[in-house]
């Protein structure tokens, strides 16, 4: 009964996006790059798109001379103050530097529920730090020296259905705790999953919220499912086969795959969501140290797929074209997932990288195997470790950073990388039929939980292969966008309008959706809404429940 339950879910969810044009088949387009800036001072380690739809951009600030100065009226008058930071906007492509006085190098970070940046961490005087930016004109940094209980570093976050930012491990941390700051809880899960003391493989830990509330946490080739309300392991998963490492140095990526909340009005808060988790990439525990005698392993091709929500999860794996360590994975407005950077050999750390990954692979993860995979098109700038990779609200993939050096050198075998270039992925293909472009959400932008709203949208062709996403913006470092999510949204009807008088699009749809039913599968908080027909996202459009 278990298995027949989760195939319908799956089938329910694969009829959607076929029948509305998920995964319709495009003109044949691998997809586009351009550079967006050949430097914008620092190199981008972190990258968070605030509801404003400027990207704040961040590296360490221990990393020695940027290539980018404060304002003299921020620094000493006799004195040159590097700035480690930016706020960067795609739309016109300006940015400006940023002010942070404790070091952020490998910290973590998510976006509040009122949109502001919550970010955690770091090193040396960084580590307990908790630091704050809002997404408002000339704003800048804004930190709390003592924000968290223990020193962050290599930490993962994850926003929770109440609001509250959940902090999960660091190095030598086997703990949680939240923010705003309360008590510690420990995870002895963290310890057990370590390689060794001295180069363990489970920092940065996949962790995403289960639609019943609880954590999964991925770590080195294991997870659990933790209830961090009353800190008990509620399960634990089997083995991801292969005796591959996942995560740094290791450093794969994981993403959770598309929710769907089909058939969610007719059971309302009650809806029984199923949820899936990918792993991929990443090489076998002892890669870096291998690199010391000068040994670059290749990297894995695998992925593994898990149920989470099953009674009985077991893995499917599948292999990647291309091996990879240091990938990030990007979840597109379509549901499908672009694996983008990385290396063939060696893992994450200063210079212990070989073979540039220079293509991005599309993840179609309704497809059956072995049709997931489509390689795309390549780019001409080597992202190794210490680059990121994040979603627009136009559908395209930002992407910076690369920095395998102890501080900024471009002279090194891969120099330090300063620019950003954005990604098109194919349904931006510009000989595609053309987007939709949204023109109302009514009631309003302003959602509640079950909330029934109606979608306006424009097409110059006429189309019933619609439906609706969300999007929650991640926070990406490290090849982990943490808190990355995508709700496939239930849907009524969909009325077509009568074209206004010399309007250039020649059809007009109103779509009726519901909102996710509960915090568990939406946590509050701001997501980009978009429509996609024919398998062609339009522009997102921000909505906060």
């Amino acid at each position: 009964m278990e298995a027949k339950s989760s195939v319908l879910l799956v089938l329910s969810l694969c009829s959607v996006l076929f029948t509305f044009g998920g995964l319709a088949s495009q003109a044949s387009h691998n997809g586009k790059w351009k550079l967006l800036k050949k430097s914008i001072g620092i190199s981008a380690m972190h990258m968070a798109l605030l509801p404003n739809d400027k990207v704040i951009v961040f590296d360490r600030t221990d990393a020695g001379p940027s290539n980018l100065t404060l304002p003299q009226k921020r620094c000493g008058k006799d004195e040159i103050c590097y700035a480690h930071s930016v706020e960067f906007n795609p739309g016109n492509r300006n940015f400006r530097p940023l002010t942070i006085s404790t070091d952020t190098w490998c910290s973590s970070g998510a976006l509040s529920r009122n949109g502001e940046l919550i970010q955690t961490g770091g090193y040396g005087l960084g580590e307990r730090v908790v630091r704050h930016f809002k997404p408002c004109v000339n704003c800048d940094w804004k930190e709390d020296q003592n924000g968290l209980n223990v020193p962050r570093w290599y930490a993962s976050n994850q926003v929770l259905p109440d609001g509250r930012v959940v902090i999960v491990g660091g190095r030598f941390q086997f703990n949680y705790e939240f923010v705003p700051k309360s008590k510690i809880y420990s995870l002895p899960f963290l310890e057990e999953t370590r390689y060794s003391a001295f180069v363990p493989n489970n920092l940065y830990p996949f962790v995403h919220l289960a639609p019943n509330g609880n954590l999964f946490i991925f770590a080195n080739d294991r997870a659990i499912l933790l209830d961090y309300v009353n800190n008990v392991v509620v399960k634990r998963f089997p083995v991801l086969p292969g005796g591959v490492s996942r995560n740094y140095p290791s450093t794969g990526s994981s993403a959770l795959l598309p929710i769907s909340l089909v058939g969610q009005k007719s059971s309302g808060t009650n809806f029984p969501a199923e949820a899936e988790v990918l792993v991929c990439g990443g090489t076998v525990a002892d890669a870096n140290v291998k690199t010391d005698a000068g040994v670059f392993v290749p990297a894995s091709k695998t992925c593994g797929r898990l149920i989470i929500t099953s009674k009985h999860p077991r893995w499917e794996v599948e292999e990647m074209p291309i091996n990879r360590v240091m990938g990030d994975m990007i979840m597109l407005p379509t549901g499908d997932v672009l694996i983008i950077n990385g290396a063939a050999k060696g893992t994450a750390g200063w210079g212990v990288a070989r073979e540039p990954v220079l293509n991005p692979v599309l993840y179609k993860p309704w497809n059956k195997k072995p049709s997931r995979f489509e390689v795309l098109t390549p780019t001409t700038i080597p992202r190794l470790y210490h680059s990121t990779a994040h979603l627009l609200s136009d559908g395209r993939v930002l992407v910076g950073g690369s920095n395998p050096n102890a501080n900024y050198n471009f002279t090194a075998l891969y120099p330090t990388e300063l620019s950003l270039e954005a990604f098109s992925p194919p349904y931006l293909n510009p000989l595609s039929k053309s987007r939709p472009v949204i023109s109302s959400v009514k009631p309003g932008l302003e959602l509640r939980y079950v909330q029934k709203f109606y979608v306006g949208f424009r097409l110059n062709y006429e189309t019933d292969k619609i439906y609706v996403t969300m999007v929650a913006p991640s926070f990406t470092t490290h090849s982990f966008a943490m808190n990355q999510r995508l709700l496939v949204l239930d849907m009524g009807h969909v009325r077509k309008s009568k074209k206004p008088a010399g309007s250039k699009y020649n059809h007009y749809y109103t779509v009726e959706s519901y909102a996710p039913a509960r915090p568990e599968l939406a946590p509050p908080g701001y997501y980009l809404l978009f429509v996609v027909c024919d398998g062609v996202p339009s522009r997102g459009m921000w909505v906060r429940i």
